[in-house]
């Protein structure tokens, strides 16, 4: 890609924050999104990772996490085009992930494996993290485990634990909480008393008809 293909990139990257980010208002107000240091540090080590120079790569990609405030992308993981992090802290990408164009992840979002105690019984090269299609929106804290396959224009909601595949256009959801009156010592003291309150209320009423003759 040449100069003027990089230039061409990273207006496209700067006209996508100013369309999904209603509280940036001009290019120049979206260079300051965390977002674009995460994406542009990481368009640099990934085409670093691919000439094979991986410590390189991994020291651009840490400088770009520092920078971005938490916002940590593999070099080796791919990723399309208008690609967005949204308030951005707390996101990890794996190496093999797999990402489409136009997708759109929040704060604290994980793409990641298994767990390296699986993953070294795999065969070299195999993925090992989520593939996402394109137009896909990942809420707040979700977390997509292992080499599972997200279709596109599919929403995960925030707080869902993904581990198995998500078919095109289909919404993930996490339970919703519901609230439940506070328990305090007044009203655990409240119930313990009721029942006793009531008993002597009825113990009562058996004497007040014992002594006052219905007449």
């Amino acid at each position: 890609m040449g100069a003027r293909g990089l230039y061409r990139t990273a207006m496209a990257d700067l006209d996508m924050i100013r369309e999904r980010d209603p509280s940036i208002l001009s290019r120049t107000e979206a260079l300051l999104h965390p977002a674009v240091v995460a994406i542009w540090g990481y368009r640099v080590a990934h085409r670093t990772h691919l000439r094979g120079l991986r410590r390189t790569a991994r020291l651009m990609s840490t400088v770009a996490r520092v920078v971005s405030g938490g916002i940590e992308i593999h070099p080796g993981a791919r990723i399309g085009r208008r690609f967005l992090i949204d308030h951005g802290t707390g996101v990890v990408i794996g190496e093999t992930a797999v990402i489409g164009d136009d997708v759109t992840i929040f704060h604290q979002v994980t793409l990641g494996s298994v767990g390296w105690w699986h993953d070294q019984g795999r065969p070299e090269g195999t993925r090992r993290h989520p593939e996402v299609g394109d137009r896909v929106v990942i809420g707040a804290n979700a977390t997509l485990l292992g080499a599972i396959t997200v279709g596109p224009d599919a929403v995960i909601g925030a707080q869902a634990l993904v581990i198995r595949d998500v078919a095109s256009g289909a919404r993930v959801l996490a339970p919703i909480a519901e609230p439940r009156p506070r328990r305090t010592h007044r009203t655990q003291n409240h119930r313990r008393r009721a029942p006793v309150a009531a008993d002597r209320a009825r113990r009562d009423h058996d004497n007040t008809s014992v002594t006052f003759p219905t007449w």
